[in-house]
């Protein structure tokens, strides 16, 4: 299974954020998308949210021979801001999202998975920290299991420990998904994803990535320093 982006182009008034970006991303990888402060990286995965409107291009997935337009049933994104309706508890929101989406497992089940105590999945949401919201929009996008997982800083505010719990939990569902992680934390993106992509100047590029290379953040503080003076 493929996300295949073909020419994407997107502007802002008189800025040119997306200038013919092209890639593909293959399930079985998780994909680290790196790009200085306002290269485009949020405007990107809210095009295939479809949170914004594209100018120019398009954007697919290609599975089993067949090329599939994307609509939101195949796409979860993870936003750096959490979007939760603070009047629910933890357990009510997993449970109406679970009987939506869900595949006969209890809300328990997946709060137990993201170690919510008994006390704090009946908590309102409202009462929750950035950390455990986060928590709690990830534990959606496992439930809607959606082809293409967009996650936007997915590991702010949260324990190392939960941390660690999360990346084997993302680990576990490359298989069967297209994951793309957007990160400002190098050694996450050393540590937990399988290809680097750098956005720069409108364009999606890959990024020669071994895993534990010691000279990994060299390299990319390098590269995005010579693109600031190519600016």
């Amino acid at each position: 299974m493929k996300l295949v982006i073909e020419q994407l182009k997107k502007d802002f008034k008189d800025k040119q954020v997306l200038k013919g970006a092209s890639f593909e991303f293959e399930s079985g990888k998780i994909y680290g998308l790196l790009g200085k402060n306002g290269a485009g990286k949020t405007t990107l995965f809210n095009i295939i949210y479809g949170e914004l409107e594209k100018n120019d291009g398009r954007f697919y997935l290609e599975e089993n021979g067949e090329t599939l337009e994307i609509n939101y049933e195949h796409v979860g994104m993870l936003f750096s801001e959490n979007f939760l309706p603070d009047f629910l508890t933890g357990y009510e929101f997993v449970k109406f999202f679970n009987d939506l989406n869900g595949d006969g497992q209890t809300p328990d089940h997946y709060l137990d998975l993201m170690d919510f105590s008994r006390e704090d999945r009946h908590l309102l949401i409202k009462d929750y920290s950035h950390g455990m919201k986060s928590k709690l929009s990830l534990l959606s996008i496992i439930i809607g299991k959606q082809k293409i997982i967009l996650l936007d800083e997915p590991l702010t505010s949260i324990d190392v420990v939960m941390a660690a719990e999360i990346k084997k939990i993302l680990k576990a569902l490359k298989k069967d998904h297209i994951l793309i992680l957007s990160t400002h934390i190098l050694e996450l993106a050393n540590d937990l994803c399988d290809e680097i992509v750098i956005l720069h100047d409108g364009q999606l590029m890959p990024f020669e990535h071994l895993q534990n290379d010691e000279h990994f953040e060299r390299k990319i503080v390098e590269l995005l320093k010579e693109s600031k003076k190519n600016d």
